[in-house]
């Protein structure tokens, strides 16, 4: 207890004011002890701190000097912010970098000692940015430091509840875009788990409110939806010191393999759906069929986002967060025209003329279209699929359709490779056991495919 230092001790020490010290503790910039008592610095730690930068220049302007974070060199003489996936920044008590993942996203990392002194190498999923990177470093540290020199934060205890109104007020509806699908889930958790306390729960209850949840009908799908924000939220709650580890990431999520849908519309079944539907649901339709936009996006869609001089449509706030741009077809043309020039005085593409607001959904409308041209098992989200499908039948490159649908990974659209029961049926024919005629039908088919591809090009 000797080598503890108060916070007007190592401000004579420093021979700064005792409101530098607050600031500097505040900022996560000077190693420090909090207890009920008050503030504490380790001398030893400050001596370390000391010697890790010695030109002292957090000293001269602790709000604006940011001389405990600097650019670090990493392997092969770059600098910590190449062009290249890693980037590297020394924090003074450790180091954050980035690294992308296989599927295309950044995700932060931390590189510090905890108490026992060993390294450890984690990632931080809260983070979002470099601040709350870093901010989540400083905080890990300081943690790390507490229980090194007995001064260890226990956890108090808070039910399930209370803190799922923490987590949505001061996480969801300030980090996450979308979170008006989680709030349903965060209510039927909370009433399946009521208050209970944190700590007091098990892989083994996740499980069995899945369970649950699968023989109240929901899909497997649904369930991992419900684990996902299990995660998420247990995760937050280690980050705030009130968990020490997360039960629900023992908890496997379901495969989802089984229950991706394969259903597109046909050229069949297109015309008899755009008349079965009324003017404004066929523009909506007829733009779907065109652009592969998703219902968000479709219905959120503004004039401002159309160029009809370099024919280029430009998708905002999209699902992954990157602005992405689609060709506009003849088809598409003449559509946007015809509404530009009968509802061109409103923002939006497609509005209610009742509240001149966009539409929030349009199940209703096309259930009854479906319904009224006999198609069934189609969603709205199958046209984007039958997008996909189709220009993959036309010979288009799957990383050209990546780009158009805006997804993060080619694995995602090579969903949309399978061939149609059509095609399948037509490739077993070849294999006739008469040679002969196996070749010359063969060659019909070959020339019947290459004239399909031929015409569908030219549309």
């Amino acid at each position: 207890m000797d080598s503890l230092l108060t916070v007007r001790e190592t401000a004579d020490f420093l021979k700064i004011s005792v409101g530098t010290i607050y600031r500097l503790t505040e900022r996560g910039l000077l190693p420090r002890i909090k207890k009920s008592f008050g503030i504490r610095i380790n001398r030893e730690d400050l001596e370390e701190w000391l010697e890790q930068d010695k030109s002292h220049d957090v000293l001269k302007n602790p709000l604006t000097s940011p001389s405990q974070i600097h650019i670090d060199k990493i392997e092969g003489g770059q600098d910590a912010m190449p062009k290249g996936k890693t980037k590297r920044l020394n924090c003074g008590c450790g180091y954050v970098y980035i690294l992308t993942t296989k599927d295309g996203y950044p995700r932060f990392y931390h590189d510090y000692k905890n108490a026992e002194g060993k390294r450890i190498q984690e990632s931080d999923r809260l983070a979002t940015n470099w601040n709350e990177a870093i901010e989540n470093l400083f905080k890990k540290v300081q943690r790390e430091r507490e229980k090194k020199y007995g001064f260890e934060r226990k956890s108090e205890n808070v039910g399930f509840r209370d803190f799922a109104k923490i987590y949505l007020e001061d996480y969801m509806r300030t980090v996450r875009r979308n979170f008006r699908p989680d709030v349903y889930r965060l209510q039927n958790l909370c009433g399946h788990f009521k208050n209970m306390d944190l700590r007091t729960i098990t892989p083994l209850m996740i499980e069995r409110f899945r369970k649950l949840r699968l023989k109240a009908g929901n899909a497997k799908t649904t369930c991992n939806r419900y684990l996902q924000l299990l995660k998420r939220m247990l995760n937050v709650a280690i980050d705030e010191g009130y968990l020490e580890k997360n039960p629900a990431q023992k908890v496997k999520l379901y495969s989802e393999k089984d229950n991706l849908k394969e259903r597109i519309l046909t050229e069949e079944e297109e015309p008899k759906l755009l008349d079965a539907s009324s003017e404004h649901l066929k523009s909506i339709l007829t733009v779907a069929l065109n652009t592969g936009l998703r219902r968000g996006e479709l219905l959120n869609l503004k004039w401002n986002q159309i160029d009809f001089k370099a024919r280029m449509l430009r998708v905002e706030k999209t699902k992954s967060g990157k602005m992405r741009h689609i060709p506009i077809n003849d088809v598409l043309f003449n559509e946007l025209s015809r509404l530009k020039s009968e509802n061109g005085q409103n923002s939006y593409i497609f509005f209610n003329p009742e509240t001149g607001k966009p539409y929030l959904d349009m199940k209703t409308g096309f259930k009854g279209a479906c319904r009224r041209a006999g198609i069934k098992g189609l969603r709205f989200h199958d046209l984007r699929h039958t997008f996909a499908t189709r220009l993959i039948q036309a010979g288009v490159d799957i990383v050209t359709v990546q780009n158009l649908l805006g997804h993060h990974s080619v694995t995602v659209t090579q969903r949309y490779t399978h061939s149609n029961d059509e095609q399948k049926r037509k490739a077993v024919e070849l294999l006739n056991k008469n040679p002969e005629e196996r070749t010359e039908k063969r060659e019909k088919l070959l020339n019947i495919v290459t004239q399909e591809i031929q015409s569908k090009l030219i549309h």
